[in-house]
């Protein structure tokens, strides 16, 4: 959850910006020296050794925790670093890592003056080793493998130890190479297929790798640093400052085009509706983009091969300002005739990431219950509009708005807010949000490092809807969603659906690092200022919010969640404020009453079992940790898996008189070719389904409410 610099509440605002202002204001000079790089190895530039100086010092002395860069900490740093470039322990060798304990207690002083040389001097060992490992790899694809020995290949190297000599590694790749090609034998391809579609991947893998510039190395290494202060805190260059900023607005200008990399080419996946793409109608799906001009009759940049953001730098621009492209359409072969289309560049909205709406009907006792469904994917706010004073800015909270609006129109029964997979936002639009549904009151507490507490009521003066509400959520559901959850479910206003959200219990400031500073500082800081807590005094930090009713979900609790992330604050609790709950409390059935109806409705409903019985073969593969490398031995497992899953599919469709499936094959070709994860996507669509079921439970067995409201106050 961010808390815009501008938008800042109270006294919050004064201490955090002296504290941010002392630690912008000074500077460290780096001490002059002979560079311990490597000859043509990447090197930080003088305003990222400025930069990496004001991030030491926000950090340090904005943080919650104000934790101190000392020798502790320095080797906390040192170990995200190499955790950023290593994860699984597949590249550096275990005499790598003897050779770089030497900067492990070094790592705090570093950031202090500039001198960050070390880490790119370990970046530059991590380069080399990629480049030999890839090479090797291709070398491999020279002989097939025997598949007949009974070998496995540890996929899940996270705890695992470094490879103690080269031997150990090549033989770790040898591994990972053959089970990359077993993976394509078990889809019908032969070894030599799988050579060759392994060579030019390796080959592409290899050209990434000297595509990394001195601005990747150093986002990578201070976040190595925010993240050692806790999982929240971030480093943004400033091309990741602009991802940030489209994501918060929903918007930027350029063309409207989806992309995505496919082998060499930069690819046209899809075309947002009234862009400047839609509108001329010259692009087509699975076009490759070859050429980038700017503006009429500029010279064109080839880009086959080039680095996707590069190229997306590229195609965006001012609104108003001519960009052409030079295609290869869809299906044509290398070296067929191109064409050239040009696009006025113009602001474009990303309406998928906004919120949306839809109706589902419920059969209850004979009667037709019109369900409204509302899907909030994140709580965004174009604050650079709202600051120019555009009356027509878009925010979660004005959208979520019109939509309660349309959706009253129709007359729906009931609503429910679908808030799976979001993530936060900014946190004035939470406490926006909440207004929308509750009477005026406190919606949550903010503390900052000193002890001294802050509420923040809703904004609204009165509810804009007063019906029945559920809250959908799931273990991605944090931080601005965990505010809004807790709140309705604190004030009895609704209740909460689905599985035990994130447990991001923290706030953070957006932080222009050029703010306040003389330096040729650039790029931005999230950095941690405070906790939230729910106006009874729980802290949601590393716990969550706990449903009401609990539904079925396929998203590890034990994998994910603020309690699996490394250097995550503590929980806690403070006083809580007085408030009065809604009463709809009295008015809707009980809790259990229809927590019960929903297991009973559960155990007959042939989607949700099949649903239960997927997240059961899923949570068996999560608990492996390695895989055969016996050709036989992954068919007989893959057979096995399929079975099981067309006995699953089969199962349901019989519940459903639908006819079975014959073979695997058959199941796989209804699948969708649109669905990247059709198992996600059918889980996603049966929990909503229980969703708009237990909100037609609550409507049927709603009691006419009292006309008192009742006082609660938090012990």
């Amino acid at each position: 959850m961010t808390l815009p610099l501008r938008r800042s509440s109270g006294w919050i605002t004064a201490c955090v910006l002296a504290a941010l202002a002392l630690a912008l204001a000074g500077s460290v000079q780096a001490p002059a020296g002979t560079s311990i790089l490597p000859p043509g190895a990447l090197a930080p530039t003088d305003g990222q050794r400025a930069t990496a100086r004001k991030v030491g010092r926000i950090l340090e002395e904005a943080h919650y925790s104000r934790a101190s860069l000392d020798e502790k900490m320095s080797q906390v740093v040192y170990d995200r670093y190499l955790e950023f470039l290593d994860s699984q322990k597949s590249y550096f060798l275990a005499s790598d890592i003897r050779d770089f304990d030497a900067y492990r207690l070094q790592f705090g002083n570093m950031i202090r003056t500039g001198d960050i040389d070390p880490a790119y001097l370990i970046f530059a060992r991590y380069q080399q080793r990629d480049r030999e490992r890839i090479q090797h790899a291709i070398a491999l694809l020279q002989t097939e493998p025997d598949w007949t020995i009974d070998e496995s290949f540890e996929f899940d190297r996270t705890h695992g130890a470094w490879p103690a000599d080269q031997a150990a590694m090549d033989d770790l790749w040898r591994k990972r190479v053959k089970n990359d090609a077993l993976s394509l034998l078990l889809t019908g391809k032969t070894w030599p297929e799988a050579a060759d579609i392994l060579r030019k991947r390796y080959e592409r893998v290899l050209k990434r790798v000297d595509q990394v510039n001195t601005e990747d190395v150093f986002e990578n290494l201070m976040n190595a640093y925010a993240r050692a202060f806790d999982p929240h805190s971030s480093y943004f260059s400033p091309r990741s400052s602009e991802e940030y900023r489209i994501q918060m607005s929903l918007n930027y200008d350029g063309i409207g085009a989806s992309l995505q990399l496919v082998d060499d080419y930069v690819t046209i996946v899809s075309v947002l509706d009234g862009s400047p793409a839609a509108v001329a109608g010259t692009l087509s799906i699975n076009d490759r983009i070859t050429g980038v001009g700017q503006g009429h009759d500029g010279p064109f940049t080839d880009v086959i091969g080039s680095r996707f953001d590069d190229v997306v730098q590229l195609i965006r621009g001012k609104a108003g300002t001519a960009v052409r492209l030079q295609i290869l359409p869809a299906g044509a072969a290398p070296g067929s005739t191109e064409k050239v289309v040009e696009f006025v560049r113009n602001k474009v909205t990303v309406e998928a990431q906004a919120a949306h709406k839809q109706v589902k009907s419920v059969v209850r006792n004979g009667r037709t219950l019109k369900i409204g469904i509302i899907t909030v994917p994140g709580f965004y706010e174009d604050v650079a509009a709202q600051s120019a004073g555009d009356p027509d800015y878009r925010s979660t909270t004005r959208d979520v708005l019109k939509l309660v609006r349309e959706l009253r129109a129709e007359n729906v029964d009931g609503l429910v807010l679908d808030l799976r997979d979001n993530g936060g936002g900014y946190l004035p639009e939470a406490t926006a949000l909440t207004g929308l549904f509750i009477e005026h009151g406190p919606v949550v507490q903010l503390r900052d490092t000193t002890g001294r507490t802050e509420v923040l009521d809703d904004p609204e003066s009165a509810p804009a809807y007063d019906g029945p509400l559920a809250v959908l959520v799931d273990r991605l559901s944090a931080s601005a969603s965990e505010i809004f959850a807790g709140a309705i479910q604190d004030y009895h206003r609704g209740l909460i659906l689905g599985q035990t959200t994130f447990g991001k219990g923290t706030v953070q400031n957006l932080v222009p690092l050029d703010r306040w500073s003389k330096e040729p500082v650039n790029g931005q800081l999230t950095v941690t200022i405070g906790k939230f807590y729910r106006i009874t005094g729980e802290s949601t930090q590393e716990k969550g919010v706990e449903p009401d009713v609990s539904l079925a979900s396929v998203l590890d609790t034990k994998e994910i969640g603020e309690n699996a992330l490394e250097s995550a604050l503590p929980w806690d609790r403070i006083a809580g404020v007085p408030f009065k709950a809604s009463v709809g409390t009295a008015a809707a059935p009980a809790v259990a009453s229809l927590a019960s109806e929903e297991d009973a409705r559960a155990h007959h409903d042939p989607d949700y079992r099949w649903l239960m019985s997927d997240v059961a073969a899923i949570d068996t593969e999560r608990d492996q940790h390695s895989v055969s490398l016996n050709l036989k031995a992954r068919r007989e497992e893959r057979a096995r898996i399929d079975k099981e899953r067309l006995e699953r599919e089969n199962i349901r469709r019989a519940a459903k008189n639908e006819p079975p499936f014959q073979s695997i094959e058959e199941l796989d070709k209804s699948i969708s070719k649109d669905s990247k994860d059709k198992t996600k996507d059918e889980a996603a669509d049966v929990l909503l389904e229980q969703a708009a079921q237990i909100m037609a439970d609550m409507v049927i067995g709603a009691r006419p409410a009292p006309q008192q409201q009742k006082t609660a106050r938090a012990s």
